[in-house]
């Protein structure tokens, strides 16, 4: 629960409504010529850990500012107009921080009438609480910046969407072919930007950039590619507004990211942009951020921007494979299939996607399965460091990997290492809503014998469950143990006819790829094979 005084989606002053434009200046009449030439780009080393102290100011040139985004106030006087200099960034921790213990705050007075705010989890090690005294949110809202710092956005009439034209599309992809080669240069050179004109946006971010950075331009990739999809391309950017609600975002902050975007886009897209290229791009940014801003407005008057959750069990099943079950400090709403981001202690704005390895309980209790995996800071911390009594924040539930089980199809589920906890989830969801008249089959692949933590428990539901049949299947050397021999795609291919069923697959990237090609190959429909392909941007 976030502390009630930290208001993550506002609107009213300093901040647009849902259907606002989201701070960009409104578009002109006639065609503008671009603005100077913004400074050199800091090194994408540079975003990529924790920041010290800002160094003393440097001066600039008057002609290499570029301008600030409309809505902010204009730099005091000083000499040679000083702007604040680029963050020295030290290299990353070789070990997590250290927690400070939970603080409390006073006993609340026993004379008021309205009652007294009790944190759920009083005694959780390693971890405060939220709630009045929390000292980890009260430093994350001291951060935060006040109305009079948000420039205002942009207001049209609700519902007010301005299309992509053809020509904005073009636009827009052949400048993005241009900067794909630089990419790193140019999304680092996209946040020494907004840090360095907007201070007060950093705490919203971790403190190692690099996945960060990449996520941009995958994100603008995505965009540009689904543009002519608009159904598709407003489920996408829904959820990426939902989404951003756990980062603290406000709708004044997407006035200066736009800004900064632009600014970047400029310097690095050499001969391909002018006019109609930007103008292409401020119609792009507004149509993006105002269904983001719609859909986190909207979510935001039905459920809180994040959850915590208290590790009630933490058990090892493998030397890297721990399975987790967290009891939410209120109702999560999810279905099996879906999955959802996961915050620890030690790596703070820091969030990583794991799936739902069980049904919705009547106990409200979750399960995750989590692999540490090489460089896995969330991963690594889960799996080694995690112990019952810590407390976790969990982002709402996302993934579209759901199955009708009121339609009664047949499925065939391919699950891979801990691909295997949403096929868990999905069987139970399928017992619960009854099995006579479909089956269920699941393909469950590893490498070794020992990697197949869950094969016991799911024969278990095998014994007792006629219509679900399980297949193990090892890829690497050793005793098979009665298990299916080669790569998990291949082995299904052995199998089927799979016409008329419905294909969920879900474990490592590679093999997912696979498996969709092998599944097509063999005549199933692209549009009756679900996944999620987050693992290989979220699970470390």
């Amino acid at each position: 629960m976030k502390s009630r005084r930290t208001l993550l989606i506002r609107t009213g002053h300093g901040s647009a409504g849902a259907a606002a434009v989201p701070g960009l200046p409104e578009l002109p009449p006639e065609p503008v010529a671009a603005e100077p030439v913004a400074p050199e780009p800091v090194a994408a080393e540079a975003m990529a850990a924790e920041a010290e102290p800002v160094r003393p100011p440097m001066p600039l040139d008057p002609p290499d500012l570029p301008p600030g985004p409309p809505g902010l106030p204009d730099l005091p006087p000083g000499p040679a107009h000083v702007r604040p200099a680029v963050p020295v960034i030290p290299p990353p921790p070789a070990e997590p921080p250290a927690v400070p213990p939970p603080s409390y705050p006073e006993p609340p007075s026993t004379t008021g009438t309205a009652p007294a705010f009790q944190p759920l989890f009083a005694d959780a090690p390693g971890l405060n609480w939220s709630g009045p005294g929390d000292s980890w949110s009260d430093a994350w809202a001291a951060a935060q910046p006040s109305a009079a710092q948000l420039p205002v956005a942009v207001t049209s009439p609700a519902g007010a969407e301005l299309p992509l034209t053809a020509r904005d599309i073009e636009l827009i992809r052949a400048s993005l072919a241009v900067v794909e080669p630089v990419a790193d240069r140019a999304t680092a050179h996209f946040y020494a930007l907004l840090f360095l004109q907007h201070p007060e946006v950093r705490s919203l971010f971790p403190a190692a950039m690099d996945v960060q950075r990449d996520r941009l331009f995958r994100a603008l990739l995505a965009a540009a590619r689904g543009a002519e999809d608009p159904a598709a391309l407003r489920t996408r950017l829904s959820e990426l507004g939902r989404g951003h609600r756990r980062y603290g975002t406000l709708t004044g902050h997407y006035a200066p990211v736009g800004e900064c975007l632009v600014q970047a886009l400029a310097r690095y897209a050499g001969g391909r942009w002018d006019t109609g290229t930007e103008l292409a791009w401020r119609r792009a940014y507004r149509l993006i951020s105002t269904i983001m801003i719609e859909a986190a407005e909207e979510a935001a008057r039905t459920s809180p921007p994040w959850w915590q959750g208290e590790v009630l069990r933490h058990e090892r099943r493998t030397r890297d494979v721990a399975v987790l079950t967290v009891r939410p400090d209120q109702a999560y709403p999810f279905r099996a299939g879906q999955y959802c981001s996961l915050e620890t202690p030690w790596w703070p704005r820091v969030w990583r996607h794991y799936s739902f390895a069980s049904a919705p309980r009547p106990d409200g209790l979750l399960t995750f399965h989590v692999k540490a995996v090489p460089a896995g800071w969330v991963s690594n911390a889960l799996v080694h460091r995690a112990a019952p009594g810590d407390v976790l924040r969990l982002g709402p539930a996302a993934g579209a990997m759901t199955v009708d089980h009121a339609a009664g199809t047949e499925l065939l589920c391919l699950g891979g290492g801990t691909g295997i906890a949403p096929i868990r989830a999905l069987v139970e969801e399928a017992a619960e809503h009854g099995g006579p008249g479909r089956s269920v089959e699941v393909f469950y692949g590893a490498r070794r014998a020992a990697e197949l933590y869950e094969l016991d428990a799911l024969r278990e539901l095998s014994a007792r469950l006629p219509w679900l049949t399980v297949r193990p299947a090892l890829s690497g050397t050793g005793p098979a143990g009665g298990a299916l021999t080669g790569e998990l795609p291949e082995v299904v291919g052995r199998f089927g006819p799979w016409d008329g069923r419905e294909a969920v697959l879900s474990g490592p990237p590679a093999m997912v790829r696979r498996g969709v090609g092998v599944l097509l190959r063999a005549g199933l429909p692209a549009e009756r094979i679900r996944h999620d392909l987050v693992g290989e941007l979220a699970s470390r």
